[in-house]
């Protein structure tokens, strides 16, 4: 709406006023940011005659043509001169050819002044540069260089696209844009609508203030662009036509090798790495046609304060492309499917802390007429102790080990599958809303160092067969394979040799705290060493996160992938595997080895001959197990994914102020002195989606892997996705240079780790309620050996007997006499026949009774939870039934509107006069494509109902 008697315009809750200054409006109630081409209008009606445009660096220095892209490089000035001479030029189509522009003019740029000299080495840059450019002007590119920026020794190449290229390179790859043809989806009646309406009603405040003024039942028929068929497009405004996603990913020079030069080998990704550019990158929206974009994302997304709302999803892929709105679509997904596992699992929590009072065995641990006297837990320094003594132990493992845990298990492994299910339902339906359903992924073509290794190796062949076509097999590949399969293994190594580092310190510790003087300190021998250690384990993970990382790109480039897409799996197999180790070793150690093996008294087993292996307290190593996992989990999350993805942008932000000698300048003044392209260069550059999927992937394992032991789990990984979402999103919009927009139909190879984690978590668990757990121990001894089906006596059912006397010698206690009396009898965690039997100290049977029913649930559950997650996943459809019918249906409707097209051009052939002679027809064929426009049958106003 415009306010002609205002100086202050608004469109929607968008004000321009009369300083040319964009204002939001953060009122909940102005109305709904309007649609980019209505903005676009608005905003070339205000247009004043000095060109602001220009002034925000969004456009070229004529303030007509937009830059799509920037290329940066270093310029270096002998002596620190800056040349006083304008050294701006314009490419333009008319000067497309690089034989029309003096030599001595592109070298005077590329150089700097006369008399100005570089090294050979700078030279050799100018040249590749001035050779690169050249190729982007051979395309149809327009370019435009600024060596006089503000930011000294940084030059920067403004690359602008026309319209034929536009439209070229979108026939190229297929883009599907929305016709002018519109049609009505119906909508579903009766009950269903009633309960959906409702639900639409109550869950209105979450949703985000982003709507487009095109009812909700109305959608665009889409089709893929096509030159000659661009009468069924909407032209009225071509520099709106393409937004500045699609500009952007299709003017990219990171795809000039794929799409324009396939054999070309020196691609933007060799020039950067090289040297010869320095960053390439798009500008982010300021003041241009989808300039409603990035405020609205900032206030709407990337703000703490609408935590609780639901992502604007559709505005994100406008901004940032398919690719990054699938990562965010996937990410708040899973965030909503934590809420109902958060509250079992709370619940879980809630049922162990009101039963705790009510538990059978921590009552007869904890009763003050205890009198069972424990074997020493180490060598010499350790004395005899009471098991009331583990009370406090006791009742804490009973709040994660009680019989709601075996039910939490089989629900998380259902929730799993559900989340799954779920996952593939909404791709189904953005890629239908994102016109991506008959998307296919574009031919990958080789990597510049694929060719260059292939160029190799045809160079090194005699003469007659340089014909051939050459390319790397595995004979070739066969060096980098052993060297990758012998470093996987030595990583892996590594990690287990950090692991058995933190078992002796553990070892070596509680010894040395046993023989401290102070009783506080041997009170809380178990507490101090188990904190510790996790707390060192944590750090260790953290450091080897990075190394590991680092070695499996390394590992990667040796391989020398064909294409891109393998090279990002391959990267993302070996750095998951490596991760994934690093951060679980220590906790499947606690699960399934600690107290394995150790022995017994009097026959124990010694690491070094000196150091014993440890033993899980008399409470089960579940409760180190919940210890373990909660301080890695949260540690990670705080550390490595919260403070590292807030501190390390901003440390790497500020020290490019200071070496670019901006430092200085308050920050205010300097935003409003540096144009768009040098705000941006300031920014840190994309990295790639795999760091924020990785720690996603690694937190799904904390949530399901052992969730047996940790109910809490979803829980604190909900309350981190909260604000991991905001994080990411304030990180995207305001501390990285926009990533050049990437269509995808799918997560990719992602998927097919969540489903591989999904199916390992059912196995573990399994093993964690069988082995690390109390749950098998205690159903065998009540249900096959109390005396009156009660867990009475169940402690002292799971303690065999020891005759102090058959120490070996020099292992015994030095302090027999600490509990005021000599011991003769001590009793220890096991199930072994007592030294006055036959078979002293021998297995008993009991323990292989409860073995065989251990072996038998894991089987049952494993078999039980992966039929029940098969049903699940039988039950419910991939494609949402709405969405098939529309897709089958809008089919239908595109080969109507070509044939009411046909039918059109048929029709005005037929009605031209038959004797109009040879001119009349040559005339009619050559105007065949204008003329069949208006009358092709395409009615934009009308809609038609499903």
């Amino acid at each position: 709406m415009l306010n002609f008697e205002n100086p202050i315009i608004t469109c929607g809750s968008i004000s321009y006023d009369e300083n040319k200054t964009l204002h939001i409006n953060k009122n909940p109630k102005a109305s709904p940011f309007p649609l980019p081409f209505a903005c676009c209008q608005l905003l070339k009606a205000l247009t004043p005659e000095e060109n602001t445009h220009s002034q925000h660096g969004l456009y070229f220095h004529d303030g007509e043509r937009r830059v799509d892209y920037v290329l940066t490089y270093h310029l270096k000035k002998p002596g620190g001169a800056r040349s006083s001479r304008q050294s701006v030029y314009l490419l333009t189509e008319n000067t497309r050819d690089s034989s029309s522009l003096p030599s001595t003019r592109v070298a005077d740029v590329e150089l700097g002044c006369e008399g100005e000299t570089y090294n050979s080495h700078e030279d050799h840059k100018a040249f590749r540069r001035q050779e690169f450019e050249g190729k982007l002007r051979d395309m149809g590119l327009e370019l435009e260089k600024d060596e006089d920026s503000k930011i000294p020794g940084v030059g920067f190449v403004k690359i602008h696209a026309p319209w034929n290229v536009l439209c070229r390179e979108a026939e190229f790859m297929k883009l599907k844009i929305p016709t002018k043809k519109r049609y009505e989806v119906k909508q579903s009646r009766g009950f269903v609508e009633k309960i959906s309406s409702l639900v639409s009603k109550v869950l209105d405040p979450l949703h985000p203030h982003v709507e487009d003024h095109q009812p909700k039942n109305i959608k665009h028929l889409s089709h893929t662009f096509s030159r000659e068929k661009q009468h069924l497009f909407d032209l009225s405004d071509k520099d709106c036509f393409f937004d500045s996603k699609t500009r952007s990913s299709i003017v990219s020079p990171l795809k000039v090798k794929q799409m324009w030069h396939p054999f070309l080998l020196s691609g933007i990704t060799s020039l950067l790495g090289s040297g010869v550019y320095t960053a390439a990158y798009p500008l982010h929206d300021v003041s241009s046609s989808d300039a409603v974009n990035r405020p609205l994302l900032l206030y709407e997304w990337a703000n703490y304060s609408v935590f609780y709302k639901y992502q604007p999803i559709g505005l994100v892929r406008k901004y940032f492309g398919e690719k990054i709105g699938l990562y965010f679509a996937w990410l708040g997904l899973y965030t909503q499917m934590l809420i109902p596992a958060s509250l079992v699992g709370v619940i879980v929590f809630l049922y162990g802390c009101a039963t705790v009072d009510d538990n059978i065995p921590s009552m007869e641990i904890c009763h003050p007429r205890n009198n069972i006297t424990m074997c020493p837990l180490c060598d010499r320094v350790c004395s005899y102790w009471k098991l009331s003594t583990a009370c406090g132990t006791a009742r804490a493992s009973h709040l994660f080990d009680n019989p709601a845990t075996v039910f939490f298990s089989i629900f998380m492994a259902l929730w799993a599958a559900m989340f799954m299910e779920h996952w593939k339902r909404r791709q189904m339906r953005l890629n239908y809303e994102w016109d991506l359903t008959g998307f296919e992924d574009e031919e990958d073509h080789p990597r510049a160092e694929y060719e260059f290794r292939v160029m190799q190796k045809s160079m090194s062949k005699d003469q007659k067969s340089q014909h051939k076509m050459e390319k790397l097999n595995c004979r070739d590949r066969l060096p980098a394979y052993m060297t990758n399969i012998v470093m996987m293994l030595l990583m892996i190594g590594v990690t287990f040799a950090i692991v058995f580092g933190v078992i002796l310190y553990r070892i070596s510790t509680k010894a040395a705290l046993h023989m401290s003087s102070n009783p506080t300190t041997r009170n809380n021998v178990q507490l101090t060493v188990k904190t510790t250690a996790a707390i060192i384990n944590l750090v260790v993970i953290l450091i080897l996160d990075e190394v590991y990382g680092a070695v499996a790109r390394w590992l990667t480039v040796l391989e020398v992938p064909k294409t891109d897409k393998s090279f990002e799996e391959r990267l993302i197999f070996k750095t998951f595997i490596l991760k994934f180790f690093n951060a679980f070793t220590p906790i499947i150690y606690i699960a399934f080895f600690r107290g394995r093996l150790v022995g017994r008294p009097g026959s124990y087993l010694y690491v070094f001959e000196s150091y014993r292996m440890e033993e899980c307290a008399h409470g089960g190593c579940l409760m180190e197990l919940c210890i373990q996992l909660s301080i890695t989990m949260l540690g990670k999350q705080l550390i490595q994914n919260n403070l590292f993805e807030i501190g390390v942008p901003k440390l790497k932000k500020l020290i490019r102020y200071i070496r670019s000698k901006q430092g200085a300048f308050q920050e205010e003044e300097r935003q409003k002195k540096l144009q768009r392209y040098e705000t941006d260069h300031f920014l840190e550059p994309f990295a790639g989606l795999t760091p924020e999927y990785m720690e996603m992937m690694i937190q799904f394992g904390f949530v399901t892997l052992f969730v047996a032991s940790f109910p809490l789990a979803p829980l604190f990984a909900l309350l981190n996705n909260i604000i991991e979402i905001r994080l990411d999103a304030k990180k995207f919009v305001t501390e990285l240079r926009r990533p050049v927009a990437a269509r995808a139909k799918d997560i990719g190879i992602w998927y097919n780790i969540l489903k591989g984690v999904a199916k390992v978590a059912v196995i573990i668990n399994a093993f964690v309620i069988s082995f690390t757990s109390d749950f098998i121990p205690r159903m065998v001894y009540q249900y096959m050996y109390s005396p009156d089906g009660t867990m009475h006596g169940f402690v002292n059912h799971t303690l065999s007997y020891f005759n102090v006397s058959h120490f070996q010698d020099g292992k015994e206690t030095m302090d027999p006499l600490h509990l005021g009396y000599r011991v003769e009898i001590c009793r220890y965690k096991d199930y072994r026949e007592p030294p006055w039997s036959d078979t002293p100290y021998e297995i008993s049977k009991e323990f292989w009774t409860v073995l065989a029913v251990r072996l038998a649930f894991v089987i049952v559950f494993q078999n039980v939870v992966m039929l029940m997650s098969d049903i699940v996943d039988w039950l419910i459809p991939d494609i949402p039934k709405d969405i098939s019918l529309q897709i089958h249906k809008e089919k239908i409707l595109l080969v109507d509107l070509f044939m009411k097209e046909e039918q059109g051009k048929i029709h005005i052939l037929e009605s031209r006069p038959s004797t109009g002679g040879k001119e009349n027809c040559s005339r009619s064929n050559n105007n065949n494509s204008t003329v069949a426009h208006p009358r092709s049958g395409l009615h934009t106003n009308s809609t038609k109902s499903f």
